[in-house]
């Protein structure tokens, strides 16, 4: 099998979020997959299946290190690049078919490409002693979203100055936790973690943004906004609120072509 490693939400290698991306002609079992996503070892490792029936060009699945996952951006963005770029799509928008989110399009826009996701709703939540012991600070207001937690902090240097223990996080009720602040440069910072995924930090979150867009957009009244993650590798997006969708637009480039022999 085919397989490619490409750097997503930037425009540069080394940075970004690295997702592996693997074209197949039919599904291999589920613990062949899973195996292949644990000796990749990158955050994502995404398959995808050309679709002879039914709605959406390709089935497409997403896999950590540890665990199939219900949604993932840059993944997402890594094989409408690897599509676009390498293997002959024609179109403009690729549809890949999904079995929690639906049908999920990927418009190419001169070098960028832009991701059609669902927008997720938030409800409050308590600002825990649990949540602050794993954040090593306190967030000023966290929302349950998509099955982690949104934090929100006054500041971008709040958010650079988290040291998680990640012990602790794993014994929170959540999937993941989502830290965020008001940008400088970008209308707003984030950063994401989910040990429970066998990500400790994920460096560029796509569908971390389907929780993040609406809120910043409540928050500052602009359906259009700038962001960065500001992990260690880092990364950019531009996020757009549009009624129950999210459309996040970014870059990708590839690393790696190569060939899986099993």
């Amino acid at each position: 099998m085919k397989i490619y490693h490409v750097d997503a939400f930037t425009s540069r290698l080394f940075s970004g979020n690295p997702a592996a991306v693997v074209p197949m002609e039919v599904w291999a079992p589920d613990e062949k997959l899973q195996a292949i996503a644990a000796e990749n070892n990158l955050p994502e490792t995404a398959f995808f299946v050309k679709r002879s029936s039914g709605e959406g060009d390709f089935h497409l699945r997403w896999f950590t290190p540890t665990t199939e996952v219900n949604l993932c951006g840059h993944a997402t963005l890594a094989c409408a690049h690897i599509l676009f770029q390498h293997l002959g799509f024609e179109g403009e928008t690729v549809t890949f078919s999904t079995e929690n989110q639906g049908m999920l399009k990927a418009t190419r826009q001169d070098d960028r490409i832009t991701l059609d996701f669902p927008s997720l709703a938030r409800e409050p939540a308590e600002v825990t002693t649990p949540l602050v012991r794993a954040l090593g600070r306190q967030p000023v207001e966290v929302y349950r979203s998509g099955g982690s937690l949104l934090c929100v902090f006054d500041s971008k240097k709040d958010v650079h100055g988290i040291e998680p223990d990640y012990d602790e996080m794993l014994e929170l009720e959540a999937f993941g936790v989502i830290a965020t602040a008001p940008g400088a440069s970008h209308d707003f910072v984030s950063r994401f973690f989910a040990p429970k995924a066998g990500v400790n930090e994920d460096p560029v979150t796509g569908s971390a943004h389907c929780t993040l867009a609406p809120y910043w957009a409540d928050k500052t009244g602009k359906k259009r906004l700038t962001a960065r993650q500001v992990s260690s590798r880092g990364g950019d997006m531009i996020c757009e609120v549009a009624g129950d969708r999210v459309l996040l637009t970014g870059n990708a480039v590839t690393y790696l072509e190569g060939t899986i022999r099993i």
